[in-house]
C-alpha cells in the first residue's frame, strides 16, 4: 500500500534526562581517570616504580668469611669452613607435584637423621614461600641432596664456625651462635671486627633476566683476623695438667692462669671443666662459664707476699728482722689468731715459708691503716684487670670507714677479701716485673702498655728472694719446685663462707713467679672444693704450678738458672755443673 506523501513519518523522541545522566556519568568517568594518571605519575609515582623496581630489579650479596683466630704463634683457634643450608618453597613443592615420590624424601631424611613425617610438615603449607629443612650440613650430604631432585629444595651456601682446639680454648676464644653471631669470649667481644660487611651489586634484568643496567655496586669490608696473646703450646699444657689434678682430687672446679710478667699478655687461661665448641648439642649452661675471670673467693695466704712487701714498702720491718710469734697464737680484739703451731722467732722469709698467720697479722698491725688498705688497689683488687673479657669480675674490696683490728689481722691472711684467679695472677705479675703494674691484654701486643710504678723495684726483688723459701725444705710449697729453675711463690688454702661463717669445703692455691732470678711469667693454680682429706695448696695444687712452669720453661727456651750441683745434657754430653 503505498505511503501518501503528505503523511509525516513518526520518529521516537529522546529523552532528555536519561542523556544528560549518561553523559555526566561519561564525563565523571573519564575526569576520576585523568586525575587518577595525574596523581600516581605526577604526585606519587614511587609506588609504581617500587612495584617495578620488584619485578626488574635484583641485588646479589658477596659472601663475606667470619674473620680467623689464632693465638700469638699463628696457631688456627677458630676458622670459618664452608657448608649448605637445605631449605625448601612450599608452594612449588605443591605446584610441581614435588611429594609424589616419597621415595626421595626418606632418602633425604635418612642422611638429615630426621623423619619424612617431620621434612613433610614443613611445606604442608603452600601459602609459604621459605623454610628451613636442615642448617650447616656438609657439602657431601649437599651434593647427595642436589643429586635427588626434589621439586622446590634448594641449597644455600653459608659458612660453619670450627674450633680446631676445642675444649682447650673454648673459655677464651667463646662460641657464636648458628648466624656466625658471637655468644660468648672473644667471639662476642670482638664480634664487629671479626664479621665485616658483605658487598653488593644491584642490577635491572629484563623479563627474560637479561642484564640491563647496572644501578649500584657496593665493595665488600672485609673482616680482621685477631691474633690472641694465648700460646697455644702452653693452653693446651695448662689444660691437661688441670684436668687431671681436678679428676684427681674429685674437686669441683678448677682454674689456671699464666701471665707475661713483662708485657702483661696472657698466655694461658684454662679452666676445668670446659665444654666442646663443635658440639652444641652437649653444652651445659655453668660450663661455659669463665672461671678464671668471673669466679672470686677468698686468697687465703697467697696475699702475705704482698703484705711483706707493704711492710718493707712502708720502713716498718726489714728483710732480715725477726718477729715473735710465740706462743703461735695471739688475741685481736677479743678473738684469736693462731698458726699450725708455735714457730718462735721468724724472719720475714720464715713468715712466708711457714705461712704464719701471726707473723702478717702483726706486720699489718704496725702499719698505718691506711697504707695497709691501699696496697689492696695498688695490686689490682676491686677493680677490673682491663683485659676486656665477658663476664669478668672485680671481685670483693670492701669501702668501709672503720675497720677493727681483727679484720686487719684476717685481711693479712687473705680473708674478708675475695679476689679472681686473673687478679691474682696480676698481683704476681706486679710482683714480678719489679712493681710495674700495667693492664693485662688477651690480644698480642707488639708493645707493652705503659705501666705504672706501683712498689719500688729494688723491694720487689727483695720479696721475690723471700718467696723462694716457700720451696725449699721445711717450706709449704715444696711440690711447687721445678728442676734447674728457682721458684718464688705462695701456697694458700681457703675455707669457704656459707651463710653464717664457714663451711667444710676448701680452695688449694699455688701463685708464684719462675725463674726468681729473672722473672718471665706468673702462674696461678686454683683448685675448687677437693675432695678428701687432702686439700691443701702445697698438695693439691703446686704439683700442678710444677708441672705447668716446667713446660713453660721448655716451650718459652728460658734457661735454667738454678744449675748448681746438677746434671746438664748438652747435645748428647753430660757435663757436670758443681
Amino acid at each position: 500500500m503505498a505511503v501518501r506523501r503528505n503523511e509525516k513519518i513518526l520518529r521516537p523522541e529522546p529523552m532528555p534526562g536519561r542523556f544528560m545522566f549518561l553523559l555526566v556519568l561519561l564525563c565523571l568517568g573519564f575526569t576520576a581517570l585523568v586525575a587518577r594518571a595525574a596523581y600516581i605519575q605526577v604526585i606519587e609515582p614511587d609506588r609504581l616504580r617500587y612495584e617495578g623496581d620488584l619485578r626488574s630489579i635484583r641485588v646479589a650479596q658477596d659472601r663475606v668469611q667470619r674473620g680467623n683466630i689464632t693465638d700469638r704463634n699463628g696457631v688456627d683457634l677458630a676458622i670459618s669452613v664452608p657448608v649448605h643450608t637445605v631449605w625448601a618453597d612450599p608452594k612449588v613443592v605443591h605446584d610441581r607435584n614435588g611429594m609424589s615420590d616419597m621415595r626421595r624424601w626418606q632418602a633425604m631424611a635418612d642422611v638429615l637423621n630426621t623423619t619424612p613425617e617431620q621434612l613433610l610438615r614443613k611445606v604442608e603449607n603452600p601459602q609459604r614461600r621459605f623454610v628451613y629443612l636442615e642448617r650447616m650440613v656438609t657439602p657431601g650430604v649437599a651434593n647427595y641432596i642436589t643429586q635427588l631432585r626434589i621439586p622446590g629444595v634448594g641449597l644455600k651456601e653459608e659458612s660453619r664456625r670450627f674450633y680446631p682446639t676445642g675444649e682447650i680454648s673454648a673459655h677464651v676464644v667463646g662460641i657464636t651462635n648458628i648466624d656466625a653471631e658471637g655468644l660468648d669470649g672473644v667471639e662476642a667481644v670482638y664480634n664487629g671486627l671479626l664479621t665485616g660487611t658483605p658487598g653488593q651489586r644491584r642490577v635491572r634484568r629484563d623479563g627474560q633476566g637479561r642484564l640491563v643496567e647496572e644501578l649500584e655496586v657496593t665493595e665488600s669490608e672485609f673482616p680482621q683476623n685477631l691474633t690472641l696473646s694465648i700460646d697455644q703450646r702452653i693452653q693446651a699444657v695448662a689444660y691437661r695438667e688441670l684436668a687431671k689434678a681436678v679428676r684427681y682430687h674429685q674437686a669441683t672446679s678448677g682454674s689456671v692462669v699464666v701471665l707475661d710478667v713483662n708485657t702483661g699478655e696472657v698466655l694461658a687461661m684454662v679452666n676445668s671443666p670446659s665444654y666442646n665448641p663443635n658440639n652444641r648439642s652437649t653444652i651445659q649452661p655453668h660450663q661455659m662459664r669463665n672461671r678464671a675471670i668471673s669466679d672470686s673467693f677468698e686468697p687465703g695466704s697467697t696475699i702475705k707476699p704482698l703484705v711483706v712487701l707493704g711492710a718493707m714498702s712502708h720502713g716498718h720491718v726489714q728483710a732480715d728482722e725477726r718477729l715473735n710469734t710465740s706462743p703461735g697464737w695471739m688475741r685481736v680484739g677479743g678473738r684469736r689468731v693462731q698458726d699450725a703451731r708455735n714457730y718462735g722467732e721468724l724472719d720475714l722469709a720464715g713468715i712466708l715459708a711457714h705461712s704464719s698467720n701471726v707473723g702478717t697479722s702483726r706486720l699489718a698491725l704496725d702499719m698505718e691503716q691506711e697504707d695497709f688498705l691501699g696496697l689492696f688497689g695498688l695490686a689490682g683488687f676491686g677493680t677490673d684487670t682491663g683485659i676486656n673479657m665477658l663476664g669478668e669480675s672485680m671481685g670483693l674490696m670492701r669501702n668501709q670507714r672503720r675497720w677493727s683490728d681483727f679484720e686487719i689481722a684476717t685481711l693479712s691472711f687473705g680473708y674478708g677479701l675475695s679476689v679472681t684467679t686473673l687478679q691474682l695472677a696480676q698481683m704476681y705479675s706486679i710482683i714480678g716485673n719489679g712493681g710495674v703494674k700495667r693492664p693485662l691484654s688477651i690480644l698480642k701486643v707488639d708493645q707493652p702498655f705503659a705501666g705504672r710504678q706501683v712498689f719500688p723495684r729494688e723491694l720487689t726483688r727483695e720479696t721475690l728472694r723471700l718467696m723462694e723459701s716457700v720451696t725449699l725444705e721445711g717450706g709449704t710449697g715444696t711440690r711447687a719446685r721445678v728442676p734447674g729453675y728457682r721458684v718464688a711463690g705462695k701456697t694458700g688454702t681457703s675455707r669457704k663462707a656459707v651463710a653464717g661463717g664457714y663451711g667444710d669445703e676448701y680452695i688449694g692455691l699455688f701463685a708464684g713467679v719462675i725463674p726468681a732470678s729473672r722473672p718471665r711469667v706468673s702462674i696461678v693454680v686454683m683448685i675448687n672444693e677437693p675432695a678428701g682429706d687432702s686439700y691443701h695448696g702445697g698438695t693439691v695444687a703446686a704439683p700442678v704450678f710444677s708441672a705447668i712452669a716446667e713446660e713453660t720453661m721448655r716451650i718459652l727456651n728460658v734457661a735454667p738458672d738454678n744449675l748448681t750441683g746438677r746434671e746438664i745434657r748438652v747435645a748428647g754430653w753430660g757435663v757436670r755443673n758443681d
